[in-house]
């Protein structure tokens, strides 16, 4: 009975042994080694390397982070209207308030510093340094820096040449940008020269043009590109005549606005020079002050807050009142018409 059994058993176990032989052949039975992740080792490596730390020399209290630029608590907006008027004609200027002038005055002042008798100028430029406040018509918002072209009503001479691209139909247009101060005007002929390289748009300045050739500039629009005349940048005008001499004698200035106070923002401006008459400097002033007014934020309060009249090489600077030439807030018309178009705006979004 017992040799039956064992034979039985035996014999199972062959059998199962002899089905199973190839599968067990594919078991693997030795130890198993992956490669280590990306940038193990390197991290192993790096732990061993030593790190030497240099040692900083002693610094002043008074020294210390003077190469970290940290932003003013002064505010640069100047009002000294609480400050009395000086009575003598030597004071020290911290306890008193500036004197303002009238633009012709303050034109004479400058005139007599630079004299042949003194500094010997008398062609100096007049410079006008007007100081703003570019809070936008939103709480909180800022406008940013922008740059403007005013024609103002007397030139006088300076350091630059301009050169402008004039576009037009018809022989009595060409004549009338060309007196005006184009460098060169014309019509289809001009397109046709441009397309073949003869002419670069590239010389000129600026490129004006009147809207009844604007359709025939579109095949060279890709020479332009952002130079393209449109009523945008003020370049597509029908007064051709005016829209020349404003870019030929006009001043451009560029309104800067503070990195670390972004309420405040200037712009210095050449305006005339000291052989001028006084009153036509002081009409270019308010030519230049009403430019500039056109550009202010829809909203309560200032814009322009200062306006100091400078001639280098003199240091002086002679406070004048803006207001006598523009509007210090404005109109209940104009609020009422901004915030009809900021509805009608939010209407439609």
């Amino acid at each position: 009975m017992a040799g039956t059994l064992f034979r039985s058993m035996f014999t199972n176990t062959l059998s199962f042994y002899k089905c199973n032989s190839s599968n067990l052949r594919s078991l693997h039975t030795a130890t198993v080694s992956y490669a280590a992740r990306k940038g193990t080792r390197a991290k192993a490596r790096a732990k061993k390397v030593k790190v030497e730390v240099t040692k900083v020399g002693f610094i002043p209290h008074n020294q210390r982070g003077k190469d970290k630029i940290s932003k003013s608590n002064v505010s640069k907006h100047l009002d000294d209207t609480f400050k009395p008027l000086a009575k003598d004609d030597v004071y020290p200027l911290k306890y008193y308030s500036w004197i303002v002038y009238t633009a012709e005055d303050a034109v004479k002042a400058h005139q007599q510093t630079h004299h042949p008798t003194m500094y010997n100028v008398p062609d100096a430029f007049v410079i006008a340094r007007v100081e703003m406040n570019m809070e936008a018509a939103k709480k909180n918002r800022f406008m940013d820096s922008f740059t403007r072209l005013s024609l103002l009503p007397h030139t006088f001479p300076r350091d630059e040449e301009r050169t402008i691209l004039a576009f037009c139909k018809g022989s009595e247009l060409i004549k009338e940008a060309m007196d005006a101060g184009a460098t060169t005007a014309g019509g289809t002929d001009l397109i046709k020269k441009i397309q073949d390289g003869q002419i670069k748009i590239g010389d000129y300045d600026y490129v004006v043009a009147h809207p009844n050739i604007i359709t025939e500039l579109v095949p060279i629009r890709g020479l332009m590109k952002r130079r393209f005349p449109n009523v945008r940048s003020g370049t597509l005008e029908p007064n051709l005549k005016d829209l020349v001499r404003k870019f030929s004698g006009g001043v451009q200035y560029r309104v800067l606005k503070d990195e670390h106070q972004e309420n405040f923002g200037f712009v210095e401006v050449p305006i005339g020079r000291l052989n001028m008459e006084p009153k036509q400097v002081a009409e270019n002033i308010e030519a230049f002050l009403k430019d500039l007014q056109s550009a202010r934020p829809k909203r309560d309060g200032l814009f322009i807050t200062r306006c100091l009249l400078l001639s280098p090489p003199s240091p002086e600077k002679l406070k004048i009142d803006p207001f006598v030439y523009v509007d210090k807030t404005l109109s209940k018309e104009v609020r009422e018409d901004s915030d009809d178009e900021g509805d009608a705006v939010a209407a439609t979004a």
